[in-house]
């Protein structure tokens, strides 16, 4: 989040201020040191050279930028992202502090000069400015100016940038934007509407980061989350203890379920047929060993989607519980042939597909070794840079 409570007006004010003034006025937690924030210089004998900012979401900018560095000749990538200085530990190549990322006009001017002059592709991320410069020019600008300099862009969509409540709460009947269940919501649809006519307006080709985007973006390429399966991985099978162990680790528990799944999950551990353990504020480095010693991952169940969460458990050889649409299971299928070895499970029979678990752990170890594998074909960076290449070896401009 960049910070809250100033205005357009303040902002275009304290823009006017050398980096130095701003050092001075700015409250302790907003300072910052620009000479300290690296230029995006890419590898120089690459004759690709990708940029991704501004946002890297999970980590998957990063990912995404690693793996077209491993699997595709001739390219190198760097990724930007602001931040207010909390978060889980992602990595990121160069991190900006989200008041220098708005407010420092020095750092704005030098970004623009790097990122047109030394990049050849660039992905914008969530509609999000590359250069900060918000309330003095739209991202369509941005677009535009880094298309006259012979950049060739992308958009991308995580998720909510680009998901439309309305539409989702039509088709969804968990789904978290149906009217009086979020506070956000409103403000969701609005950006989501704003994205799609950035989209329109620009015209550039856009990837989704999950299958169930294209409910919004059907003219997405899917570009599939990347985690480090090597990383995931466990030689422990699952589902052997008496008691299985049963994670959810919800980043946003409105969005996952979380509320409407406890009940029956926390009656199934009272009675002894599970142990159930509820993760939050964990860091990314942590969070490995907390899902290999699971026997369970409950995932979401509202969005009827898939991300970075349940692949992570997947490659972990975890079983994965959640609710995935079969709008986004035919999408997986027709773009990697294989079926998503996610067990299916609405809110209100989650308990009897916890207790089948149970009751035949054979069938489903068998489903928690196909998702390891699943993990390793699909979300180990090769089938994302297949995705990109087309669009990296497309030329500029």
């Amino acid at each position: 989040m960049l910070p809250k409570g100033v205005t357009a007006l303040g902002i275009r004010v304290l823009r006017r201020l050398p980096d130095r003034a701003l050092g001075l006025i700015l409250p302790k937690r907003l300072r910052f040191d620009a000479a300290a924030i690296p230029e995006p210089i890419p590898s120089p004998d690459a004759p690709i050279r990708l940029f991704i900012g501004p946002v890297n979401f999970a980590g998957q900018s990063w990912q995404w930028a690693r793996a077209a560095e491993r699997s595709l000749d001739g390219v190198s990538a760097v990724t930007m992202a602001y931040t207010t200085g909390t978060g889980y530990g992602f990595p990121i190549d160069i991190s900006v502090p989200a008041s220098a990322y708005l407010l420092s006009s020095g750092w704005q001017r030098r970004q623009r000069r790097a990122v047109q002059g030394r990049f050849t592709h660039v992905i914008v991320e969530a509609g999000r400015h590359l250069f900060g410069r918000v309330y003095d020019e739209t991202v369509a600008d941005e677009i535009r100016s880094l298309q006259a300099a012979g950049v060739r862009v992308a958009m991308l969509t995580h998720g909510s940038d680009m998901r439309l409540p309305s539409r989702h709460a039509a088709r969804h009947p968990d789904s978290p934007y149906r009217a009086g269940e979020w506070a956000s919501t409103a403000a969701l649809e609005t950006e989501a509407r704003r994205n799609r006519a950035l989209l329109d307006e620009v015209g550039v080709p856009i990837f989704a980061s999950t299958p169930g985007m294209l409910d919004d973006v059907p003219e997405a390429a899917w570009l599939p989350v990347v985690v480090d399966c090597d990383r995931w991985a466990s030689d422990a099978a699952p589902l052997q203890r008496e008691r299985p162990v049963v994670v959810h680790a919800p980043s946003s528990s409105i969005v996952k379920g979380s509320e409407l799944i406890e009940p029956a999950v926390r009656a199934l551990d009272e009675e002894g047929v599970i142990e159930y353990r509820r993760i939050e504020g964990i860091p990314a480095a942590q969070m490995p060993d907390v899902v290999r010693d699971a026997d369970i991952v409950l995932d979401q169940f509202r969005l009827g989607d898939y991300g970075v969460a349940a692949c992570e458990a997947l490659a972990a050889g975890r079983l994965v519980i959640g609710n995935v649409d079969e709008t986004a299971r035919s999408v997986v299928r027709r773009e990697t042939g294989l079926q998503l070895p996610i067990v299916e499970s609405a809110v209100a029979n989650l308990e009897a597909v916890l207790r089948e678990v149970v009751a035949d752990r054979s069938q489903y170890r068998e489903i928690a070794a196909r998702g390891a594998e699943f993990a390793r074909e699909v979300h180990d960076g090769r089938f994302s840079a297949r995705v990109l290449e087309p669009f990296l070896a497309g030329g500029t401009g």
